[in-house]
């Protein structure tokens, strides 16, 4: 039984199916850079920055977020020590 011509046409059907997935992979990436460019020309610009919040209303709610882990951790705690 001779196998060499059905390995041939199996090699020749997958670099055929490669080649087209290949040719289809570059065709995707250039529409893609072409959208992003048309997209990056026409787009409205950003608008500017906005000022971070002042340090005090920071402080005060970094304050809120401790104080609350401590009340979950003392909830925690005293929960364990019923079930004990």
């Amino acid at each position: 039984m001779n196998e060499s011509p059905i390995i041939l046409e199996g090699v020749t059907l997958m670099l055929l199916g490669m080649g087209f997935v290949f040719c289809f992979l570059a065709l995707l990436v250039g529409a893609t850079r072409l959208l992003s460019t048309v997209a990056i020309k026409y787009a409205p610009p950003a608008p500017p920055a906005k000022a971070p919040a002042s340090s005090a209303s920071a402080a005060q709610s970094e304050d809120n977020v401790v104080a609350a882990i401590a009340a979950a951790l003392h909830h925690h705690k005293k929960k364990l020590s019923q079930q004990a």
